[in-house]
This record gives structure tokens, sequence and C-alpha cells, in this order.
């Protein structure tokens, strides 16, 4: 890694939304990270940080985890420290997927959600989902590594119509 161009060291990825009316089912959301190889970078992930798991070596923690969006501040915090990733993982892409328990639910029957993705105090992105509103999963953002060990950030706003399950096995395919 240079000594000059650390890139992003530790990222924070923050979710909130408004609860659902109180004569409806909750709204469940949740942050997902899906990490990836050197020699995969798209596809399957390494693996996978969401509301039950934790990355192997802690790296990359989901620290708040709201199952209806209520109460104060974000319903849910990730946390990635991508300079203590493995060297081996080269591309993490984190998402938004919207729980389906209760029949189809899209971002924009959810009110106020807003995503944001900051290193230390400086925003990198903000996002209300409003251009994927007609989906029930988007990638959000995309953390790569390049050859000197500096890691960037790249903004998504990319919807899919899908459970949390099968997000999990496509949020990180190869742009068309």
């Amino acid at each position: 890694m240079s000594p000059f161009n650390k890139g992003i060291e530790t990222v924070e990825v923050t979710l909130r939304w408004d609860p659902s009316p109180a004569d409806a089912p909750p709204h469940d959301l949740d942050l997902i990270a899906a990490t990836y190889e050197e020699r995969a970078p798209h596809g399957v992930p390494a693996y996978l940080v969401h509301f039950d798991s934790r990355s192997p070596d802690g790296t990359i923690t989901l620290t708040r985890n709201s199952a209806t969006g209520q109460g104060f501040g974000s319903d849910e915090v990730l946390t990635l420290e991508l300079d203590r990733l493995a060297d081996s993982l080269t591309r993490v892409v984190v998402g938004v997927a919207i729980q389906q328990r209760h029949g189809r639910l899209t971002f924009g029957d959810v009110a106020r959600t807003v995503v944001e993705v900051k290193e230390g105090h400086t925003a990198l992105a903000r996002d209300e989902l409003g251009s994927v509103a007609s989906s029930t999963a988007a990638s959000i953002a995309e953390f790569t590594r390049d050859s000197s060990g500096n890691w960037a950030f790249r903004k998504l706003s990319r919807g899919f119509d899908t459970d949390p399950d099968g997000f999990a096995a496509v949020m990180g395919n190869a742009l068309p």
C-alpha cells in the first residue's frame, strides 16, 4: 500500500426507514455485505455478512439490526474495516433487502428510506432509493481493492426483484 495514498480504510453504512402504519405488518429491511476474492470477483461471494452472521475475522460487523424501523437514529449499521480484510478479498458489495414475510413490499412502499455511506465524517454517498422504488432489494455500494492494496468506493443503485436469499446470490453479479 502506498504511504501517500491510503485509499478508503474504514466505512460505516447506515440504513433507516419509517415504521409501517399501525394497521400493517412491520417493514423489515436488512443491510447485507458480500465479499469477493480476486479469482472470483462476481457471482457467489466468499462470505456474506447480514442480520444473523458476521465476517469470520471480525472486519465487517452489523452492530444494529432493527426488524421494524422504530426508534431514533439508524435502524441498521454496518461497519467495514477494509484495510484489515484478507489480501485475497478484492471486492465488497453492500446492499439492502426487504424481508418479504408479509407479501411483496418494495422500496416505494417503505416511507423515508435513507442509506448513507461514510468514511469517518466524510459522506461518500446518500440515497433514498427512489431510483429503485419498484425493487425489493438493491446493491448500493461497491468497494474494490487495486493492485497497490488501496480501496476505492463506487456508488451503485441497482435494483432487484427477489427475496433476501435470492438477492445474496445475485447482488454482486457483473454489471450488464
